[in-house]
């Protein structure tokens, strides 16, 4: 092998290019380039220097959008400049791009190519964001593999400075981003010496300087617009040559050829494809084996996208080609035929050379690309007349464009090692699974590859993990098959998911679970049972979760199983093996401090201890299924639901979505998933309960809640349906249970928390002791729903059905608390605009929909536009309702005006003293339409005509509530702009921010809520400048209603800030704390609660309310909720990895930090104490 080997991503490897390269970076997150700036940071946070002796600055923008103009004035200013983006933040930075490349200026944007939102948001991978930035005049250079992305970035800098003409630099997102692989680095000092100097120094000084003042950026007229940019084609038609000279220097330092096409296959192919990007390492294993059965096929490797040089092309292309197939990834709807396609077209046909060339598309969103559907590419190309604008990868029985595609090919090099492991999101598998592949990458000789898929939950989601490891390079470019070795990290999993089918003959099957070998023939299906018997699986059990427990890492069973696997798979001998675990411990785990480096060590001990080989019965093999239990649930369930939920959505065909094209989903599909996923959850104890309904109020998912029962509702219980009798004012003849729904709780334990009863009234239980308690839910989902205490106490809102359930949040969440109660107070009526982020993949993954309707079919209506806009497109809704309604209101007004019947004429003038009135609409909205209805046979024919049209939008009758919601990230950063514009309005839109301080949903990047000394990603070493107070910039327009909230540290306070926003006829804003899984609480998730009540009482959060209406009442408009902080600061904050890391990451700051971090809450309190006295 080489001789600087490293095991690392495709994005890690950009990111160490660009490093070299770069002076400044300006970044922005976003999935999945994040990493990438991710790297530089932390690099430059430690002080790594590039090839200039340098730190690189590393500046954090607001939004995509003023990244690259940061990037653009960076360069302006004689800097080389760098960003990481992909996806719509690319699309944000086109204005610049155009700019910097109209400037020729050598920028580099290093891009993890991505799904561009259509009707759908996909975070995966396809050509789509760089396709739209064809026209912007800058270079786009494709790699297809990690090794490329280390070998051909640089290619993008040298080129940049020596060509000035700025790069974009791609590779596809998560197949090459995210996929880990073992690959030669090259060194700094080589780099160094590829670099064209004197280009960097007349670089620099062209940049704009007053000691030789210039002007750039001027306006042009038509007279010299067109000349002047015409001017420039003269860089253009030298680039490809400065390409191809830093390629071929390339490949003399690596030993590996690079052009801007390569191409691979039989010198005398007639049939080829044209593609570029991870396909093509799929498209050469295809290749090896297609030409070992005597076909003549190749493949033409597009590296220079832009400029697209035909010369190039056309010398790639054996002269034997008959007939090429070019893929794109990407769709462009309406067009003659996809961008890469149409430039091969042009390049053949204007130099006349004669060959069949078809389309075909492939590989949208991250869809899996295997070397059968290669093979069936290549077939097609033998016909006489070969299908044009063909797809692959999918079936597509309605426009019948997918070709038919056989069995898989085994194309993977012999000796290659392949596994598979079923994990539960944040228990640690896919971190210690990248560990895996680094221990084996960096201490053997054998080549290694990891690939990580996951379904569209946070943490408590599935993740699948795909490993390879052999003696050849790994150009696998898609997901395992066939695996040798498959475990299985959550018994839940077994009966839900097809796992064993995935095994090789011969092969090792790993079970994470609490049953004995005794009671595997009575857990595992049948069809488990067989295949493992029939085709000779060695089958191993572990007890990862107790030992988990035992020795105090909770579910976190990672580096126990992963331990196992080191022990079976005898990849490395085990003590060498045990060595590199420990070291990776330290390294991953040092921050976290010693006690949880020592929980982990003494995790691979015990894991390697406690393998236990089960005897597989005979009569395995003869295992008879039991008939299925048949359920009666709804169309889009069983042939949407249920298949994606298997794993199986990708055989789904494109008819599957018919009458869906516009990608709406029905709502309230979560309630169908039951995946029984907790370890343990709560046991009711009802001679405990006290009856406050606290548990229900703070719980993450819905999953407990209170019911009322009447006489005949508590006769006709099932048994073990016990309740008791309820107590309060309303409550006479019924009686009170609080239930749980087992399946779909997640065992966060928040619930058992925050029970106030003396003893507790709720006991965590294992999950297997509970499944009876699933008849009972059954049951409570009949009961009528009761309220007797309306909603404006803690105990009367839970009687209120939630509208949000069962979602894919963390276990623990601190947001979902708060949506869930909105609903309850006003989901029947409720219009949401979320902004992307957490709280719209909880909200809005496909196929999971947690917002749900009531008996009467209503609830929540959710969109989800974009990260940037989304308050603009809440108030889009917003208007377009006001002025639908408004029209109601001035055809009743017409109708009064031309003289009604006296009931008639009530009826509207209730509704319309109740138009703005939320409740009191409802109740209006009922009469006016039972009234019109009656009336409408009698009325003359205006009056008929404008009762018709009101009732054809009787849907708008009743007042809505629009709420916008979305995190720190979206509020304080790149969405501000527009949230500020809308509250300014003063409209009557109420916005919720779930506060993280920090993006979560990317991985917990700093944002301008993060307090000063907080570490997060983008802020490595702390971050250096305040939490901006955006309640006080709001309250600053004096009519916007502006509260600050914490659940666990006051719930009644809560709900009077929801009710009095909500009511308020005006913009209200309500910033909700919410502790994440980012914040790396040290008593863990299932104490959110607490850890908001501890915020409070250390004075780093602060409760209040600003209510314009009090102004009116002459009295003081501003309410401060939280009282003198009654606990240490240091001792909240350190009670957080977040704060706590950086006192051993770099202790000669922390104490610094961690001091104005306090001082700068005191600031503001005592500000809001300042507000609160007038």
């Amino acid at each position: 092998m080489g001789k600087n080997m490293k095991t690392m991503d495709g994005n890690t490897a950009a990111a160490y290019v660009a490093y070299a390269f770069t002076d400044v970076a300006g970044i922005y997150p976003i999935t999945p380039s994040s990493v990438m700036a991710e790297c530089v940071d932390e690099w430059s946070a430690n002080g790594r220097k590039n090839i200039f002796g340098q730190e690189v600055k590393v500046v954090e923008m607001q939004s995509e959008a003023g990244a690259a103009g940061t990037v653009h004035g960076s360069l302006t200013a004689g800097a080389l400049t760098t960003t990481f983006t992909a996806s719509q933040g690319l699309l944000l930075m086109i204005p610049n791009i155009y700019k910097i490349a109209g400037e020729l200026l050598p920028g580099v944007f290093h891009v993890s190519a991505r799904a561009v939102a259509s009707h759908a948001l996909s975070i995966f991978g396809d050509h789509s964001d760089v396709m739209a930035c064809r026209q912007t005049g800058a270079a786009l250079l494709a790699e297809g593999s990690v090794q490329e992305v280390m070998d051909l970035a640089p290619v993008a800098h040298l080129s940049a400075i020596k060509g000035r003409v700025p790069f974009i630099n791609f590779f596809d997102g998560f197949r090459t981003s995210h996929e880990i692989q073992k690959i030669e680095v090259i060194d700094y000092d080589d780099f160094a010496k590829l670099v064209d100097y004197e280009a960097v120094k007349k670089f620099r000084k062209r940049a704009l300087n007053p000691e030789h003042p210039s002007i750039r950026g001027t306006a042009q007229n038509p007279d010299i617009f067109f000349q002047a940019r015409e001017s420039s084609n003269v860089y253009y038609n030298a680039l490809p040559e400065i390409v191809e000279e830093y390629m071929n220097k390339i490949s003399e330092l690596t030993g590996r050829k690079y052009g801007l096409f390569n191409y691979y296959g039989a010198p005398d192919a007639d049939r080829v494809i044209v593609a570029m990007g991870s396909v093509c390492e799929t498209i050469e294993e295809t290749i090896d084996y297609l030409m070992a059965q005597g076909q003549k096929v190749g493949v033409v490797k597009v590296h220079l996208y832009r400029p697209f040089s035909a010369k190039h092309l056309l010398a790639a292309i054996p002269d034997t080609v008959k007939k090429i197939a070019v893929l794109d990834r990407t769709k462009e709807p309406g067009a003659l035929g996809e961008p890469l396609y149409q430039d091969v077209c042009t390049a053949l046909y204007e130099n006349g050379r004669n060959a069949v060339i078809v389309a075909g598309r492939y590989g949208l969103g991250s869809k899996d690309t295997t070397p059968a559907q290669i093979a069936a590419v290549y077939d097609n190309l033998k016909a006489d007349e070969p299908k044009n604008h063909f797809t692959i990868g999918i079936v597509d029985d309605v426009t019948h464009l997918s070709l038919p595609v056989g069995e898989e090919l085994d194309t993977t090099p012999e000796g290659t090692i392949s596994c598979k492991f079923w994990g539960l999101g944040s228990d640690g598998t896919v971190g210690a699974n990248k560990n895996s592949i680094k221990i084996i990458g960096d201490h053997t000789d054998m080549y290694a590859q990891g690939y990580f898929s996951y379904d569209s939950k946070k943490s408590g989601g599935v993740t699948i993990s795909h490993l390879r490891f052999g003696k050849r390079p790994i150009r696998s470019t898609y997901l395992i098959k066939k695996a040798d070795f498959v475990a299985c990290h959550n018994p839940s999993y077994v009966g839900k998911y097809d796992m064993v089918s995935d095994l090789k003959d011969n092969g090792t099957f790993l079970l994470n679970c609490s049953w004995s070998a005794d009671e595997l023939s009575e857990k595992l299906p049948a069809d488990m049972k067989r295949y493992i018997a029939k085709h000779n699986i060695k089958l191993y059990i572990i007890d990862g979760v107790s030992i988990g427990k035992e020795i105090g890492l909770g579910n976190r069973i990672n580096m126990i199983m992963q331990a196992a696997f080191f022990k079976l798979a005898n990849i490395i001998p085990i003590d060498d093996a045990v060595k590199y675990m420990k070291d990776a411990i330290l390294k991953t785990y040092g921050r976290k401090g010693e006690k949880v480096v020592n929980m982990n060590y003494l995790a691979v001990d015990k894991g390697i201890g406690a393998l236990h080989k089960v005897e597989v019965p005979a009569d395995w093999a003869d295992a008879a299924d039991e008939a299925a239990a048949t359920k009666d649930v709804p169309e889009f369930i069983s042939n949407i639901l249920e298949p994606i939920n298997r794993q199986e959505g990708d055989k789904l065909p494109v008819s599957a979505f018919a009458g869906r094209e516009d990608g709406t989903f029905p709502n309230g599909t979560s309630r169908y998933e039951k995946r029984g996923i907790a370890v343990d959850v709560p046991e009711w104890q009802i001679d405990k309960c006290i009856q406050c309904n606290q548990c229900s109020y703070v719980c993450p998912h819905a999953a407990i809640r209170p019911f009322l029962l009447n006489e005949n509702e508590v006769k006709n219980a099932p048994e073990g349906f016990e309740s008791k009798k309820a107590i309060g004012k309303g409550m006479e003849g019924l009686n009170f249970r609080m239930q749980v729904s087992v399946l779909d709780c997640q065992g966060c334990g928040s619930c058992a928390n925050v029970c106030p009863a003396k003893e507790k009234a709720l006991i965590m239980k294992p999950i297997e002791t509970q499944y009876a308690q699933e008849k009972n839910w059954d049951y409570a989902m009949t009961i009528e729903p009761k309220n007797p205490m309306g909603t404006s106490t803690v105990k009367g809102s839970q009687f209120q059905e939630p509208l949000l359930e069962f979602s894919g949040a963390c276990a623990g969440c601190g947001e979902t608390p708060y949506a869930k109660l909105i609903t309850q107070l006003f989901g029947d009526r409720m219009m949401i605009a979320n902004a992307t982020g957490c709280s719209s993949i909880w909200g809005g993954s496909a196929p999971s929909m947690p917002y749900c309707s009531n008996k009467n079919g209503h609830g929540p209506s959710w969109a989800n536009s974009l990260f940037e806009d989304n308050a603009e497109f809440g108030y889009g809704m917003y208007l377009a309702v006001k002025q639908i309604r408004n029209k109601i209101a001035d055809n009743c007004n017409k109708l009064l005006e031309a003289g009604v019947p006296d009931d008639v004429k009530a009826a509207i003038e209730s509704w319309l003293n109740n138009f703005s009135d939320g409740e009191g609409s409802k109740k209006a909205s009922e009469e006016l339409k039972s009234v019109f209805e009656a009336y409408a046979a009698k009325a003359d024919a205006n009056a008929k005509a404008l009762i018709d049209e009101i009732l054809e939008n009787k849907e708008f009758l009743v007042k809505k509530s629009h709420w916008i919601l979305g995190g720190d990230g979206w509020a304080y950063d790149i969405g501000f702009g527009g949230l500020d514009h809308v509250l300014a309005s003063n409209e009557d839109i109420n916005v919720l921010v779930f506060d993280t301080e920090v993006y979560s949903n990317t991985g917990g990047q700093s944002s301008k809520a993060t307090p000063a000394g907080a570490v997060a990603q983008f802020a490595a070493a702390g971050k250096r400048t305040k939490k901006k107070d955006l309640g006080m910039i709001a309250m600053s327009y004096g009519y916007v209603y502006v509260a600050q909230v914490a659940m666990g540290a006051n719930q009644a306070q809560l709900i009077k800030a929801l009710t009095e926003a909500e009511k308020y006829n005006g913009p209200s804003l309500i910033i909700a704390y919410a502790p994440c899984i980012n914040h790396g609480i040290r008593l863990g998730m299932g104490q959110s609660q607490l850890e908001e009540k501890r915020a409070v009482e250390a004075g780093y959060w602060h409760l209040y309310r600003y209510n314009p209406e009090l102004k009116k009442e002459g009295k003081n408009p501003f309410v401060l909720d939280s009282k003198e902080p009654t606990a240490s600061f240091r001792d909240f904050i350190m009670g957080e990895v977040r704060y706590s890391s950086l006192t051993r990451t770099f202790p000669d700051t922390a104490d610094g930090l961690f001091t104005e971090a306090e001082e700068d809450a005191k600031e503001r309190y005592e500000t809001y104490k300042r507000l609160a006295n007038g």
